[in-house]
C-alpha cells in the first residue's frame, strides 16, 4: 500500500498518470503502472522477458517492470554460448535481495553471445534493462515465434492489470 502511494503521489508530483494523452509522451518509451517503462521497437513475453529482434541476432533481458518487482539484483545466471534456448523454458536465474527468478527464454534458438558484464555487475539489470543489462543475444531458430509476442501496448496493459490483480 505504501508503494502505490508513493507512486501515485510521484506521478503527481512529476504530472504523470496511466491516462496521459500520447503527445505528452516520448515516442520512445510509454509510463506503465510504478512509472517503469516499455519501449517501442521491442517485443515482450508475458513472463517479462523482452526480445529486440535485429537481421538474424535477437537480444533478450528482462523488462524494467520485472527489476522493479525483484529489486536490487545481487547474483546473475547465464547459459553457455553455442548452447541452446527453447521458448518458455528456463534459460537462467536472477537473484535479488528477495528472491531468485528464473528467466524464460521468449523465443527459441543459438545463444550466440552472453552479456559476461553481467557477472561482475548483475546491478545493470536494476540501472539499464534495456541497454547494458541485457542478457543474451540468440539466432532464432523459429522466427515466427517473435509474432506470439507482445507489442509496447499490449505489454503496458497487460502490466497494469497485472498489478492490479495483486
Amino acid at each position: 500500500m505504501a508503494l502505490r502511494m508513493w507512486a501515485s503521489s510521484t506521478a503527481n508530483i512529476l504530472k504523470l498518470s496511466s491516462s496521459v494523452s500520447k503527445s505528452h509522451l516520448s515516442p520512445a518509451f510509454s509510463i506503465c503502472r510504478c512509472l517503469s517503462s516499455v519501449l517501442e521497437g521491442l517485443k515482450y513475453a508475458n513472463s517479462h522477458e523482452w526480445v529486440k529482434h535485429e537481421g538474424s541476432v535477437a537480444t533478450i533481458g528482462i523488462t524494467d517492470h520485472a527489476q522493479g518487482h525483484l529489486g536490487e539484483v545481487v547474483f546473475v545466471e547465464l547459459p553457455e554460448e553455442n548452447g541452446s534456448v527453447s521458448k518458455e523454458k528456463s534459460f537462467g536465474a536472477v537473484e535479488s535481495v528477495k528472491a531468485t527468478s528464473e528467466i524464460l527464454s521468449p523465443i527459441s534458438g543459438e545463444v550466440i553471445e552472453v552479456n559476461k558484464k553481467l557477472t561482475e555487475s548483475p546491478g545493470l539489470i536494476n540501472s539499464s534493462p534495456y541497454e547494458d543489462g541485457w542478457m543474451i543475444k540468440v539466432r532464432p531458430s523459429s522466427p515466427a515465434e517473435l509474432e506470439s509476442l507482445m507489442g509496447p501496448k499490449e505489454y503496458t496493459k497487460f502490466c497494469v492489470e497485472e498489478d492490479a490483480a495483486h
